[in-house]
């Protein structure tokens, strides 16, 4: 399978999770389901423990991993705080500024100037992003400082931040440091467990949920599992084929599947309006990466 193939596989199991994250969220706290479903991650995954080969895995790669995953933990947890505080088809959206935030970044840390396209795509991002937050009846400079006043939004602000730089390490653990993808995403799930118990500890919250909580909850959680490990080994493969950069915006359509059909379900608001919005994300996103 090409990686294209492969970025729009993690794509709709990406916008299928989003979906049943949403609903899941409507009952349980952010930290709670993200510790859950660490652990129901990491049992789904233990088979992959087996066919490794572990004279290829070295303690440099998984202390970058383990980096990378501390990073990843406090990103989902701020897109699971976002999802649960806003309606999905105004959350999910904000994720296709990555390539943009990276795109900027490269500019004083590597010396590499923004081309035409990348400054073209860069205006599509802005002018979505203006579009995604405007408000009836609400000042033209709203889109501007919700960032700024609205806690829930500085939630996508670190979610961005944070997922830039991990995407930015999972490349150089499958370029620099050869780290398969099979180890990668076996050992990402271990990992994740460890991060989340010890934000569970530090916020003081019970590591062993109520049996009536888990009994409610536990069909989806375990649904959106399945479709966690698919889509991030899925997207390790196509990362392993092809820039970084080419698989996040093709996976980034992910947000419009979600954003589309969670609004339609969850009944939100301005769906057209927000359509419009992400097609002009996505469409600056692939700018940047040259698509």
């Amino acid at each position: 399978m090409s990686w294209f193939w492969l970025a729009m596989l993690s794509a709709a199991l990406s916008a299928a999770a989003a979906i049943t994250q949403k609903k899941v969220l409507f009952r349980m706290e952010a930290l709670d389901f993200s510790w859950l479903l660490s652990l129901l991650t990491l049992l789904l995954s233990l088979p992959l423990f087996v066919v490794i080969d572990y004279g290829g895995v070295t303690s440099e790669a998984l202390l970058v991993l383990f980096g990378k995953n501390v990073l990843g933990a406090l990103a989902f947890y701020c897109v699971m705080q976002s999802i649960r505080r806003l309606e999905l088809s105004s959350a999910l959206p904000m994720m296709t500024l990555t390539p943009g935030i990276v795109a900027v970044a490269a500019w004083p840390l590597l010396g590499e100037a923004l081309r035409g396209m990348e400054l073209l795509g860069m205006l599509l991002l802005l002018v979505g992003t203006y579009l995604m937050e405007m408000v009836k009846g609400k000042s033209i400079w709203h889109p501007f400082s919700v960032y700024v006043r609205s806690p829930h939004h500085k939630y996508i602000t670190a979610a961005l931040l944070l997922f830039a730089a991990t995407s930015i390490l999972d490349k150089v653990l499958l370029t620099d440091l050869r780290m398969g993808p099979v180890p990668l995403v076996a050992f990402q799930h271990a990992f994740n467990v460890l991060v989340f118990a010890a934000f569970m500890l530090i916020m003081r919250r019970p590591l062993r949920p109520s049996r009536a909580e888990v009994a409610l909850v536990l069909p989806w959680i375990a649904l959106v599992g399945v479709m966690t490990l698919g889509y991030r080994f899925a997207q390790i493969e196509a990362v392993a084929l092809a820039p970084v950069a080419l698989v996040l915006a093709v996976k980034r359509t992910s947000v419009f599947m979600a954003a589309m059909v969670g609004g339609s379900l969850f009944e939100e608001s301005a769906l057209a309006r927000k359509a419009i919005a992400i097609v002009l994300l996505l469409a600056g996103a692939w700018c940047i990466v040259g698509m």
